[in-house]
């Protein structure tokens, strides 16, 4: 399937080095990509290892790889050898951005670190991308999205305490970082003259934190794991139907005796405030069960909805990536073989999508 010319491209001209892997550093780039970047991948023989991750696999190529490196072209560079070393300095040499994610010492151990690259071309964006970043005792740790969310916090405030720690079921970190990335990329590219960018992975997931860190530094309490719960608001969770659950949101005081009103609750002080609300948790909580389990799950999601409390069915993914609400948004995208999910925000209507499939491995061939 082809894919549509767009209109809002406003890195077009711009070149961009990815000396990345697995998916913080390659969604970072492919977001450079769909903005009209010239993104060349830079892997090393055998490729990005996230290439063999899987299953699901398509045509032999894992579905994190094909979901994070579209619109880029591919060049196996062993940067182990004079030659291979060479061949990236040409590429630096004519690019506006490096972005790298190697294990902590390897840019310098291979001369392509942020001092000598920018030495040898200065108006260079150079960004790394990191595990815990440059400073500190775990500086020269390397590191992926589940130990950082071990490492942060995160698994301490995920699942429920009657479980083991689990991780979050997608890689927020990485994503976040990548996003972090891309718009320090933009930003710096916007000012003029060239930047150093450090990010990293544990920086994120603090950041991911900012409000369980701030809550902390003013009370000395560690939160903990809250399930499907929200700590500072109540009822702000999932709850049993007689054939289903809906998360429900009342998340202020309007909200919530518009729940009353649907559930048939009469009015207590103790649920008057939502601060009164969260000191009386499972209290409500368990009223609230008692009257949601006598309901199906569509006809208490219709009358949630008519009396406007926010609610939903816990769809799996399968689920929502059919609905007919992700389709009217055109946010799929077919390309070559597969389907993805293209950038999720549009500019004066038009939704920004990949510009091209994600590339064979060592597919680049040089302009001109």
């Amino acid at each position: 399937m082809g894919v549509p010319a767009m209109s809002f491209e406003p890195l077009s001209g711009i070149r961009v080095v990815d000396v990345t892997s697995s998916l913080a550093g390659p969604s970072c780039t492919q977001l450079l990509a769909s903005l009209g970047a010239d993104v060349v991948k830079v892997e090393p023989p055998g490729g990005d290892h996230a290439r063999t991750w899987g299953p699901p696999f398509v045509d032999g190529e894992g579905a994190m790889f094909l979901a994070s490196n579209a619109g880029k072209r591919s060049l196996v560079v062993d940067l182990s050898t004079p030659e291979g070393l060479e061949e990236l300095l040409r590429l630096v040499d004519r690019a506006d951005v490096v972005v790298q994610s190697l294990r902590p010492g390897a840019a310098e151990k291979h001369g392509i670190d942020a001092e000598t690259l920018r030495a040898r071309r200065s108006e260079l964006v150079y960004c790394s991308i990191g595990a815990f970043g440059s400073k500190g005792p775990l500086r020269d740790q390397p590191g992926y999205d589940p130990l950082l969310q071990a490492a942060s916090g995160i698994m301490s405030v995920t699942g429920v305490d009657e479980m083991p720690p689990v991780r979050v079921g997608v890689s927020l970190i990485d994503l976040s970082t990548g996003l972090w990335a891309a718009f320090a990329i933009v930003a710096a590219l916007e000012r003029g003259g060239g930047a150093t960018i450090e990010v990293s992975l544990y920086e994120t997931a603090l950041w991911l934190l900012s409000y369980q860190i701030v809550g902390y530094f003013a009370t000395g309490e560690a939160p903990g794991r809250e399930g499907s719960a929200f700590a500072q608001i109540a009822p702000y969770q999932v709850f049993p139907t007689r054939d289903g659950e809906l998360m429900i949101v009342a998340g202020n005081d309007k909200l919530f005796r518009g729940l009353c009103g649907v559930l048939g609750l009469p009015e207590d002080d103790r649920f008057r405030t939502n601060p009164d609300r969260v000191g009386h948790r499972a209290e409500l909580s368990a009223l609230i069960e008692e009257r949601t389990r006598g309901w199906g799950t569509a006809e208490l999601l219709d009358a949630l909805v008519a009396a406007g409390i926010p609610a939903s069915p816990v769809r799996d993914v399968g689920e929502a990536a059919e609905h007919e609400q992700t389709h009217a948004l055109g946010i799929l995208q077919r390309l070559a073989g597969f389907t993805t999910v293209a950038q999720p925000f549009s500019v004066d209507g038009e939704r920004i999508v990949h510009r091209s499939p994600p590339p064979r491995l060592d597919d680049y061939e040089p302009d001109g």
